[in-house]
Order: structure tokens, then C-alpha cells, then sequence
């Protein structure tokens, strides 16, 4: 009885040894998890001048509230603002590898068409630059959300119903985030004309809240 004791007891020593070891690398698994959780996401903005705060004081514009509005809902964030006034698709297509690299974003939000459309260029060429940058953005391991844009009626109806379309299928087919039209609210206001600068083109101070209010609602659950 003795031996059988003895024998039995070392054994269940060593069972609840390995069971401390198990613990304790569950444990120090679980906090490297929640470490990894913890890490800031960063969120790259590829944009053309409605994102880029023309004609506006510095940091009054949507990425720059977009980066406070982080900060008052506590999430770990940094916002790199890529974008350049006059650009289009092409230019943006052009830049994203190398600032994907520099960046290593786990967001990005691609805000460009705009000036596709001002400059007549052809819708294919806008939608097929859009999708390699949803396609690129996402191979780099980032979630992307596509900010839509629409253009003025005196565009034709047809033209500006199939511009407005690109960015929907582009989204759907690349598996990114939509946001539908980003400038709602401020170019189809009841008080357009007080949204825009004399220019009709380039939205006041005052607009870019509404524009963040556009990208809030879509963005938020990317981010959790």
C-alpha cells in the first residue's frame, strides 16, 4: 500500500506540474494576444485636395478632426495624411506601394476620383486605378474603406450615374468599405452654396465636419 502510495503521488506530482507549465503558457500566450491587441492601428489617408485641407487653416480639416475624434473615443490610433491636392486615381496608384511600405498601414482610406472626373478621363481607367489600390492596400494586410464620390448634374445624367456606380463595384468586388458619397450634406445642402469656397469646388472649414460624419459611421467598426 505504501509503494503503491508513494508511486501514485509522484505521478500525480508530475501531472499537476505539467499542468502548471500548461497555465503558464496559456497565461503568457494570452497576454502577448492582448499586447497585440492593444497595438495602435494606423490609418493612412490617400486623398486629393477635398482631404488635403485646401484653402482652409491647417487642422481644420476631416483627417485632422478624424484624428481627434479618435483620440475622445479612446482608440489607440495615428493618422497619416498621404494626400496631395490636384491628384487623381493614377497618382494614387502610383504612390501607394512605396507609402505601404514606409507606413505598413492597418487602415486605409482612399479618397480620390474627384479630379478624374473634372479632368474627362475615362471611367474604366478610374475604376480599374481604385481597384488596384483596394487590391494592393489589401495584400499589404490593411482594411481599406473607399470614399465615394458623385459629380454635378451638368456632367449628364448617364456619366454621373455610372461615376457614382464605379465606386460601389469596386468596393463590392475588392472587398472593401463604402462610404456612398462622402461630400453628403454638403454638396446637395440646402445651403450648398455657403458649403463650397468661391471656387464651387473646394468645401469651407465648416463642411468638414458633415464630410467626418459621412466616414464616422463606416470607419468606427473597422476599427474594433
Amino acid at each position: 500500500m505504501d509503494q503503491w502510495w508513494v508511486r501514485h503521488a509522484a505521478t500525480r506530482r508530475a501531472w499537476l506540474a505539467h499542468c502548471s507549465l500548461l497555465a503558464l503558457g496559456l497565461g503568457t500566450a494570452g497576454a502577448k494576444g492582448a499586447t497585440r491587441d492593444r497595438s495602435p492601428a494606423r490609418l493612412l489617408v490617400v486623398g486629393d485636395s477635398l482631404s488635403a485641407e485646401y484653402g482652409i487653416a491647417r487642422g481644420s480639416g476631416w483627417v485632422a478632426l478624424l484624428e481627434k475624434r479618435l483620440g475622445r473615443e479612446g482608440i489607440a490610433a495615428s493618422v497619416v495624411n498621404a494626400s496631395i491636392s490636384g491628384d487623381t486615381t493614377s497618382g494614387g496608384r502610383s504612390r501607394l506601394p512605396g507609402l505601404l511600405k514606409q507606413h505598413r498601414p492597418t487602415h486605409v482610406l482612399i479618397e480620390l476620383g474627384g479630379n478624374d472626373a473634372l479632368r474627362g478621363l475615362p471611367l474604366g481607367m478610374t475604376r480599374d486605378n481604385l481597384a488596384a489600390m483596394v487590391r494592393l492596400s489589401r495584400e499589404a494586410g490593411a482594411k481599406v474603406l473607399l470614399l465615394g464620390m458623385q459629380v454635378p448634374p451638368n456632367y449628364g445624367r448617364k456619366y454621373g450615374e455610372d461615376f457614382a456606380a464605379l465606386f460601389a463595384t469596386v468596393a463590392r468586388q475588392g472587398g472593401a468599405a463604402l462610404v456612398p458619397f462622402f461630400l453628403e450634406g454638403v454638396a446637395n445642402a440646402a445651403n450648398a452654396e455657403a458649403m463650397f469656397q468661391p471656387d464651387r469646388i473646394h468645401p469651407v472649414a465648416q463642411a468638414h465636419p458633415v464630410m467626418l460624419d459621412n466616414v464616422w459611421p463606416v470607419l468606427a467598426p473597422l476599427l474594433k
